[in-house]
């Protein structure tokens, strides 16, 4: 196969940015089935399906695989469309994120039945396209390429436009933070849905921006996971959350070298971030941000609690949360995050949220502590205390919780959790559940939550 582009050296037109970042055309860019794919044939495939796309202004991107997702996620974009990222992949999730989205249609490598209307299914991505006579491909750096989707964790699902240049900006943090630890070539393999803004960053746009190479699998079960990390070379980075870190620790499943880990979706906590250390004999890393402003710090847990702001990026306190500068963000952010800085700025101590933090008759305390007291139960699987809508007589909304404890009472679980905080801070009710409703991240929809409650 012989691709030859044109002008790699001269800027695009009207402020654009390549889609790549290859100076060789032949690195790897994505593991598939056992065979390496090139940044050539993947910019091949890209342009197979873009010239397949109807004229419409945005496609639910539907792809499991990786790689299709990949291709199908670039290809979208250069047709000038946008990605839409649903909160989920159920029917309902994603007719309404394209009734909110006129005209739009859905793409995906799969045969969906049923299938949303307008759904159109990839053609094979054959590991050797045919040859192609291109220049370069570039994306304008203002056009929206996604609008992803809040998880719903606090509320209704809200979406977030990201521009191209947007998320080149906050993965490049990413990678040279990984680039510390792992060296300027390694290889990914995500437990993490593309879909998500988490899986996006890390494992979906590390390899346009360097020499990154990523597994177009999403290994569920331990020992899937510990056969996608030897399908590719080292050195391997893991891209993972704290319930799979948790699935893979407690399984005691042997894994491939690994150059790091990292975490990210929920607060991981110390003593399972050590574990996991131990266990697999690598560093994990942990990032923090969000869908409306996508990764901007990180840590190490293991060594300090503290997490270090990206390249240019700047907080400001406020008494309702944080006001975010970031290179990504067209404008300031304010998140609800309570944090203290240090370091002059460049580091921070995450203190909590303003929904998260607790008073009740004068005394204080944070729904994030009591769930990992909760959790600290021996016995105690999974659980998570949370705050309901509707307050009592003295206009104090209650605090419940939901906990996975096979052979625990919900009254031994509560004597338990009474040894550990104060009375106040009890949830009542506090129920017993087989699991809790996690997404395919491992968040908690609010909604799935109330509706578990009963």
């Amino acid at each position: 196969m012989a691709i030859v582009y044109d002008n790699l050296e001269r800027e695009p037109a009207q402020a654009a940015l390549p889609l790549v970042n290859a100076r060789d055309l032949q690195r790897i860019v994505a593991w598939r089935h056992g065979a390496a794919v090139s940044a050539g044939q993947f910019l091949a495939h890209v342009e197979q399906v873009a010239a397949l796309l109807p004229e419409a202004p945005a496609a639910v991107n539907l792809c499991e695989d990786r790689y299709a997702f990949l291709v199908a996620f670039c290809a979208i974009a250069r047709r000038g469309q946008a990605n839409l990222l649903p909160p989920s992949r159920a029917p309902q999730a994603v007719e309404e994120v394209m009734a909110a989205h006129p005209g739009s249609y859905a793409l995906g490598e799969l045969a969906l039945a049923p299938a949303p209307h307008g759904y159109r299914k990839l053609p094979a991505l054959d590991v050797d396209p045919a040859p192609a006579l291109m220049a370069m491909p570039a994306i304008a750096a203002e056009q929206v390429v996604a609008i992803g989707y809040t998880s719903g964790s606090t509320g209704a699902p809200r979406a977030n436009a990201k521009s191209w240049r947007s998320l080149t900006a906050s993965s490049a943090g990413t990678r040279a933070m990984l680039a510390a630890v792992a060296g300027e070539r390694f290889h990914v393999v995500a437990t993490v849905p593309p879909q998500h803004i988490y899986g996006i960053e890390m494992s979906v746009l590390l390899p346009l921006l360097g020499d990154v190479g990523v597994h177009a699998g999403r290994p569920f079960f331990p020992a899937d996971v510990a056969a996608a990390l030897a399908e590719v070379p080292a050195p391997r980075v893991l891209v993972t959350t704290p319930v799979h870190l948790r699935a893979l620790v407690a399984a005691g499943t042997a894994l491939p070298p690994l150059a790091a880990m990292l975490s990210a979706t929920a607060p991981l906590p110390p003593e399972l971030a050590q574990a996991a250390e131990q266990a697999f004999g690598a560093p994990l890393l942990e990032v923090f941000g969000s869908t409306e402003t996508c990764a901007f710090a990180s840590r190490r847990v293991t060594v300090d609690a503290d997490w270090t702001l990206y390249e240019g990026v700047c907080l400001h306190p406020q008494p309702d949360g944080t006001l975010i500068e970031a290179p990504q963000l067209d404008a300031p952010v304010v998140l609800a995050d309570i944090v203290s800085l240090h370091d002059a700025g460049r580091r921070f101590r995450l203190c909590g949220r303003n929904t998260d933090l607790l008073e009740i008759a004068g005394k204080r305390a944070s729904l994030g502590d009591l769930t990992r007291r909760l959790l600290a139960i021996p016995g105690v699987e999974d659980g998570i205390v949370f705050q309901l809508d509707e307050a009592d007589a003295a206009g104090v909304r209650r605090i419940a919780a939901l906990a996975v404890a096979p052979l625990l009472s919900e009254a031994g679980i509560l004597d338990a959790l009474r040894r550990a905080v104060d009375p106040v801070f009890l949830p009542r009710p506090l129920r017993r559940v087989p699991a809790l409703p996690r997404n395919e991240t491992g968040k908690l929809p609010r909604t799935a939550l109330l509706a578990l409650l009963g």
